[in-house]
């Protein structure tokens, strides 16, 4: 929707018809248009992106129970059959033996350092999926906020278009009569025909441009032909709170994905170095067992003699690596420079968040800034124009010059509903940046729209 509509002053009846009608093109379905929260709850349960990194994050559960394992007593079922021939040198001359065998051996570790620290990284591994997983929301909701505004600029392009078109149809039509009753020359004909032509090609480009933006948005969250709800105005457009940009940079420090992920591949990296080291170090397990066998046949008793045994123990069970060749300290090398390496990973993905955050909050503020002298803009475009069809009314402005400022009153209204769309893109983006975007955000967003 164009952010102010033409007065009757500035655009003849015919002209206003014509602008209605654009209007009511552009938004095709207005009445079952949907606002930005349906179209995120909508994407949620359709995007592949997310839907993967949903799965991602449950299949991260299911390892750290593996690992939560490790913890955990054990048993194993073991079982085997195996025969025999022998050949003697007096009968009889072969003989042939079977036997059955069959063992339960269980296993409980009750100390074991790189067990500990396994455990300890799979939960951290968890943690890291489930920030994976925070991450992919706040990009769903940016993208799919950045293809309903994208899908809403386009909308007012091609209404601005439209509507410049028909005021230009209304000066060519005066243009011609003018021209016939000799009051004004052909050049004004001919600089409104132009202007119409240029107007045309331009309306194909933005119908075109419109088409594409509401296919990727029809794409992103499965559905047909999506109509979004424009935006309300006059609308107060929300600025960032605190207005302190370091207030934000320090939230981001903390709660950023990017900067908790970092944080927690440290800790893992620290663990890998704690479970190297953990190799030099004793293990003790408890263990028992119950192991039966059953045998027939063989050299004594006739050959005809079946024994069975029965066999049960428990214990614990003592190791202590005293050599690996060198294997052990390099790994201990290695992990130490893999842990150096995460902690400059931390300090990068922290200035990086703190960059993003300083930066989105300026752009923020430019774009509020802009808004307001886009306002101002408009207005003095509207005054402009009055003034400029008053002249050529009066024969000391001629017909290239209300072209001009009509076309300039709409750039100037197109750019200010862009701006517009921008502040409320910038404001999900600055949550974003310092990693507080929620639904909360964008149902703020969503009040500002059209019920």
């Amino acid at each position: 929707m164009l952010p102010s509509r033409l007065s009757s002053r500035l655009l003849p009846r015919p002209a206003l018809a014509a602008l209605a009608v654009a209007v009511v093109a552009a938004w095709p379905g207005l009445a079952a248009a949907q606002n930005l929260q349906e179209l995120v709850e909508a994407a949620r349960g359709y995007d592949a992106t997310f839907r993967a990194a949903q799965a991602t994050a449950q299949s991260a559960e299911f390892r750290a129970a593996q690992a939560d394992a490790l913890a955990k007593p054990s048993a194993a079922l073991t079982a085997g059959a195996s025969t025999s021939y022998t050949e003697a040198s007096r009968a009889p001359s072969s003989v042939q033996a079977s036997t059955l065998q069959a063992g339960v051996n269980g296993r409980y570790p009750l100390f074991n350092r790189s067990n500990e620290a396994s455990i300890a990284q799979s939960r951290k591994s968890l943690e890291v999926a489930k920030t994976d997983l925070a991450t992919a929301e706040q990009d769903l909701i940016i993208r799919v906020s950045q293809a309903y505004f994208d899908v809403l600029t386009a909308e007012n392009a091609l209404g601005a278009v439209r509507a410049n078109k028909a005021f230009i149809t209304e000066q060519l039509a005066s243009a011609k009569r003018n021209f016939e009753v000799g009051t004004a020359t052909i050049t004004d004909t001919r600089e409104a025909q132009a202007r119409f032509d240029l107007a045309t090609a331009q309306e194909i480009a933005a119908e075109n441009d419109l088409r594409t933006k509401r296919i990727a948005l029809d794409q992103l969250v499965g559905r047909s032909n999506v109509a979004p709800k424009p935006l309300v105005v006059p609308v107060d457009l929300p600025g960032p709170m605190p207005a302190d940009p370091e207030q934000w940079v320090s939230v981001a420090d903390q709660g950023h994905p990017a900067v908790r992920r970092a944080r927690l591949g440290f800790d893992v990296a620290t663990l890998e170095t704690e479970k190297a080291r953990s190799a030099e170090k004793p293990t003790l397990d408890a263990v028992a067992s119950v192991n039966g066998s059953n045998g027939r046949g063989g050299l004594d008793a006739l050959n005809r003699s079946t024994g069975t045994a029965t066999v049960a123990s428990v214990g614990v069970q003592f190791n202590w690596p005293l050599f690996t060749g060198g294997s052990t300290q390099n790994r201990i090398k290695e992990t130490l420079a893999l842990e150096d390496k995460a902690r400059n990973d931390l300090d990068a993905a922290r200035r990086g968040v703190a960059l993003g955050t300083r930066q989105a909050f300026f752009g923020l503020q430019s774009g509020l800034a802009q808004v307001k002298a886009l306002e101002a803009a408009e207005a003095s475009s509207k005054l402009a124009l009055e003034s400029t069809q008053l002249g050529y009314r009066v024969g000391v402005r001629v017909n290239l010059d209300v072209l001009n400022a009509q076309s300039q009153l709409v750039t100037t209204q197109r750019d200010l509903a862009k701006a517009r769309y921008d502040v409320l893109l910038a404001n999900l983006r600055l949550k974003q940046a310092s990693g507080q975007l929620a639904t909360a955000d964008v149902e703020a967003i969503t009040r500002l729209l059209a019920r």
